[in-house]
């Protein structure tokens, strides 16, 4: 009898044990948590076909605070006001557009960013996604900014761009701007 007990409680807890683990493997379940535990730890990332000049950083959420100021620059740059745009930014800022990449004093930013939006009419930014993230050892902290732009240039053409920025974080600003475009043509629709 004991022997028997000892079998049905053992098939009991392997049945539970399958139960749960199939409700973990639902979508949102905790097996989400697991995988992303797992990547986490630096011994469960695979070997990639390309090697990396720093070692991988672990990257975390970071500050939305931070995704706020560099927003929040680029709402003032939308609206014509340069000077509130240059708040989101520290007094040296390292550039990167297509095919021009510099170190600008926040002055020297500040001016092209006015000749820049005095080319245009109107600009409007519509945000698709953004991020901020810092790394495991709390050194390095970037907002990520997915938008599509659309401007009228001063004689009424409408064209747009697809755009991501990458902005370094450093005390709070942005040091360094690194802009990646895609020309999307004029938009059908607003």
């Amino acid at each position: 009898m004991k022997k028997f007990l000892f079998i049905a409680c053992t098939a009991l807890f392997a049945i539970s044990c399958t139960n749960n683990e199939s409700k973990d493997a639902k979508p949102g379940g905790d097996s989400t948590k697991m995988a992303d535990a797992k990547m986490m730890d630096s011994k469960a990332i695979p070997e990639m076909p390309y090697k990396l000049e720093q070692p991988y950083q672990n990257w975390q959420p970071g500050d939305p605070q931070h995704a706020l100021t560099v927003m929040k620059g680029l709402k003032a740059f939308e609206n014509g006001d340069i000077n509130t745009c240059m708040d989101a930014f520290g007094d040296s800022v390292r550039v990167g557009f297509d095919n021009y990449q510099t170190r600008l004093s926040k002055d020297s930013l500040k001016a092209s960013f006015t000749q820049q939006r005095a080319m245009y009419s109107a600009v409007t930014i519509k945000m698709q996604d953004w991020e901020s993230v810092i790394s495991a050892d709390k050194k390095d902290e970037w907002v990520t900014l997915w938008y599509k732009e659309y401007h009228t240039d001063k004689k009424g053409n409408v064209d747009s761009l697809g755009v991501v920025d990458d902005c370094k974080i450093v005390n709070g600003k942005a040091v360094v701007l690194d802009e990646k475009t895609q020309k999307l043509g004029p938009p059908k629709k607003m």
